[in-house]
């Protein structure tokens, strides 16, 4: 079967088909009671500023940076100073630094009794250990900082709470 070719300047007799799409998702469910508060150091998952992300990064990065350029000991300072300025107006900030001032002082710690130790030989050894533990834990928890959440880091004892 053949057609007739029209004419030129004619309208086509039927307009192509619009493109189908899903259907939207439906509406959350209203009227459901959130969960119970998580008892302890929780920070809210997220952000409400970019101002509470940049003060908890600093605590997070600057904890292993400070770590790695002073040889372990002086870890504990970038999160101590986020805690101090930012730690009363903001939960989210002040667990965040309350997390790597308990981690970066412990570590701080063992770097101080490593460098006691260089006597006995054995300090040589577990100061890089002490040093690298405090950088790169440091970083992993500065990059789960990045996403928003909150960095349980091992290793760590809860001092400061």
């Amino acid at each position: 079967m053949s057609e007739t070719p029209t004419p030129p300047g004619t309208p086509d007799p039927e307009p192509p088909a619009a493109p189908q799409y899903d259907a939207p998702p439906p509406p959350p469910v209203t009227g459901s009671t959130p969960p119970p508060p998580i008892a302890g150091q929780v920070a809210p998952v997220g952000y409400a500023n970019q101002d509470e992300k940049m003060w908890a990064l600093i605590a997070h990065f600057g904890g292993a940076g400070a770590a790695l350029i002073s040889g372990g000991w002086l870890g504990w300072v970038p999160p101590l100073i986020a805690m101090l300025v930012k730690g009363n107006e903001s939960p989210t900030v002040r667990a965040h630094a309350l997390a790597a001032l308990n981690f970066q002082g412990l570590w701080a710690i063992i770097s101080v009794l490593s460098y006691v130790l260089f006597c006995a030989v054995i300090g040589f050894i577990t100061l890089p250990i002490a040093i690298l533990i405090a950088a790169i834990f440091g970083v992993i928890a500065g990059l789960k900082a990045n996403e928003g959440t909150l960095y349980s880091y091992p290793l760590s004892v809860s001092v400061i709470k």
